[in-house]
């Protein structure tokens, strides 16, 4: 029976690329994304292209109150498109960053950075299990950010350690379903997070590179694949794990 993925925030950058890798190794995919309908149902006609089904719903992921609705919608959706009630995989990696030293987070940026990465994150899984089908696949994005630090990610990285510690929690809770939870823990990678400061500014791009044992930042390509690998039959003894994915980063 063909898969189906839910990925959030994948009208762009390792969203996107995990997306189009799911739908290369055979499977369907539901992309969600905040406010770039024109760039998701872009996503989903290259889906469409591959063979594959899709559909885009927008999706505010910091927004707990609206997660009973999507999960109305969702299954809705899986009715009247694929005659199920259930999703097999869930990949949590809507997000954004937010540049700034301790001194200078605003409450406004942390409550942000909570909201989307953690509380988000948390709440989401929770509206969605009932959804989730037994022996399915969740994959939490977090970040290099949690093991070595790097000025001015201190927010940023602090939620992200919280959804690693949420990873372990679920697969404990969810192993009596085959239900398995990892996270992806990406290095420096050219995209457009961030305002695009690894991929635009060359000093930081080298700077990184330098850092890297297989000497160069990391790109999408790197990325999607690998979580697509993740969510497949021959990974199913794989649970409660934080995999980085940096290419030797800071070793």
């Amino acid at each position: 029976m063909t898969t189906i993925s839910l990925v959030t925030g994948a009208s762009r950058g390792l969203g996107r690329n995990t997306a189009l890798a799911i739908a290369r190794r055979g499977g369907d995919v539901i992309l969600t994304y905040q406010s770039r309908a024109a760039e998701a149902q872009a996503v989903v006609a290259e889906i469409e292209a591959l063979g594959r089904r899709a559909l885009a719903f927008q999706l505010d992921s910091g927004n707990v109150a609206g997660f009973a609705a999507f999960a109305g919608r969702l299954h809705g959706a899986l009715r009247e498109t694929w005659q199920r009630d259930t999703i097999d995989h869930l990949v949590h990696n809507a997000g954004h960053g937010d540049h700034a030293l301790v001194a200078d987070t605003t409450e406004a940026q942390f409550d942000r950075l909570v909201d989307v990465h953690f509380k988000g994150v948390f709440f989401l899984t929770q509206a969605l299990l009932p959804l989730l089908a037994d022996g399915g696949r969740i994959v939490n994005l977090s970040t290099g950010l949690t093991r070595t630090s790097y000025p001015g990610y201190a927010a940023y990285a602090a939620v992200k350690g919280a959804v690693e510690v949420l990873t372990r929690y679920l697969a404990k809770e969810l192993g009596g379903r085959g239900i398995t939870v990892n996270t992806v823990a990406p290095g420096a990678i050219e995209t457009d997070f961030g305002g695009g400061a690894v991929r635009d500014n060359a000093d930081l791009n080298r700077q990184f590179a330098a850092m890297t044992a297989l000497g160069r930042v990391g790109v999408p390509d790197d990325i999607g694949p690998m979580v697509a690998s993740l969510l497949s039959p021959e990974n199913r003894w794989v649970t409660a794990q934080r995999i980085e994915v940096s290419g030797g980063q800071a070793i």
